[in-house]
């Protein structure tokens, strides 16, 4: 790991509770300098990569709040280190990408990515995506003692799935599964009304914020990740129906 060019620790000029930390893969030092500086000046902590097999294991083994990845990056690219971090964790993780790498945006959302900023990019923009993505990630995964009771969302039990999202926890048969942010909130809007379809549209709305767009193929990649992680727990798993030219439904039958 690259020790951070401005301190990992730095003093936040606005501080509400723990230090948010932030981790930045790019094998360009400059951008990691630049990024890192600006963010512990907005009172983030951070850590900086140079290569996504070094960050890729202590992503694992010390998470971060979010992570930052470049996509063309030597030895492990940014769409590898997604795939295999996407195998292990649900971090939320935002995609810089060149104007030259639209394709890559669209497949970096596809694959789980929670965000995509293109180069060159404002830190203003870069800071306020942050702000939402963690804002997003707390929403679902509030613990009880944080809240009152009044205000914490119920869980949903929906056969054998149950989703608790004051916890982001979702089961099925008793099994964990885990989810990124935008799979479990697309998986949460099917199943709060089951049987109804929801267009890919109103998928898009419940996964993504107002100033985001992605394509249909974007939310068909997301159902397709859903099935393969509830299949590696149950291989019979049929619970989302497709409606061809519609949208998407749960079952709980």
């Amino acid at each position: 790991m690259a020790e951070s060019p401005a301190g990992t620790d730095s003093e936040a000029p606005v501080a509400v509770g723990r230090q948010k930390c932030i981790a930045l893969v790019d094998d360009d030092r400059n951008v990691l300098t630049t990024v890192s500086i600006g963010l512990q000046s907005e009172g983030f902590a951070t850590r900086v990569y140079t290569d996504g097999e070094t960050a890729l294991k202590a992503l694992l083994e010390n998470p971060p709040d979010l992570a930052i990845f470049d996509i063309k990056m030597p030895r492990m690219d940014g769409l590898k280190l997604l795939e295999q971090l996407r195998e292990k964790s649900p971090l939320p993780v935002i995609f810089l990408t060149s104007k030259d790498e639209e394709p890559d945006e669209a497949l970096g959302l596809a694959m789980g990515a929670d965000d995509y900023i293109t180069k060159p990019f404002s830190q203003r923009l870069l800071v306020a995506r942050i702000r939402a993505i963690l804002r997003r990630s707390e929403l679902v995964r509030q613990e009880p003692a944080e809240t009152h009771d009044e205000d914490m969302p119920e869980p949903i039990v929906r056969g054998r799935l149950a989703l608790d999202p004051a916890r982001h926890r979702v089961t099925w048969d008793g099994t964990p599964v885990a989810l990124t942010v935008t799979e479990f909130l697309i998986l949460e809007a099917m199943a709060v009304r089951p049987g109804v379809v929801k267009s890919r549209n109103q998928l898009m709305d419940a996964a993504y914020s107002e100033d985001i767009f992605v394509d249909d193929r974007t939310i068909d990649s997301h159902i397709k990740r859903l099935r393969r992680k509830f299949r590696a727990t149950d291989p019979e798993f049929s619970a989302i129906d497709t409606l061809y030219g519609a949208g998407y439904s749960f079952t709980d039958g």
